[in-house]
Order: C-alpha cells, then structure tokens, then sequence
C-alpha cells in the first residue's frame, strides 16, 4: 500500500482499520464520508496540508467519486506522508493501552476518594 498514490474506500463502516493502514504507510485516503472515517481521516481543505491525510466525498455515485479523485490528483503533491503517518498513530496499540491505564488508574483513584 506505500506505493499506492491513494486509497479509495467507499464503504461506510464504524471504524474501518483500512483507512488507518493506508496512512501509516504514508499514503492519502479517499472516502465516503460517512461512519468512521469522519474519525480517523482528516479532509483536506485546500489549506489545512499540516493536518490533511484525505479527500471526502458525500454521494456514493461514480459522479461523486470521479470527482474526488479529480481534486486528488490537482492537490496529490500537497500531502505529507509524515502527516499521514502521524494521523495513523493515533490509533496505535501503545496509545490505546496508555490511555485504557490512564483511565482505570483514574476510576480507582475517584473510587478510594468515596471509600474514606
């Protein structure tokens, strides 16, 4: 998937890992705009390149798509693979495991807070 120049995911799913995947290899995701994408994928705007790792559309129609890889291919010199990876760290093992610690160290400590 590194060497795609995108990926096209059309599907409207809760989470999708894929999108996820395809921007830890540093490559740009173009999506349906619906379900989990909205989380994991951030829309290029035409001026937002320091956080863009994607293109959405809203219509699942060959219309809609065509023109979403148009847009693609005018700014597909503008995404950062860093960004994209980055973007894709969000959702790694290491930082959910951190912050589920993080969250059951806090619930304890409000919990012995009543016990006393």
């Amino acid at each position: 998937m590194s060497r795609a120049r995108a990926f096209v995911f059309a599907a409207e799913e809760d989470f999708g890992i894929v999108p996820v995947e395809a921007q830890a290899c540093g490559t740009p995701v173009i999506a349906y705009g619906k379900g989990g994408v909205e989380d994991t994928v951030v829309p290029a705007t035409g001026d937002n390149w320091e956080a863009a790792t994607g293109l959405f559309f809203y219509e699942q129609s060959v219309e809609a798509l065509e023109a979403a890889v148009r847009q693609f291919l005018d700014w597909e010199g503008r995404f950062r693979p860093e960004v994209l990876r980055r973007n894709a760290e969000r959702f790694s093992r290491e930082r959910f495991k951190r912050e589920i610690e993080m969250f059951v160290d806090q619930k304890w400590s409000e919990a012995d807070r009543f016990k006393k």
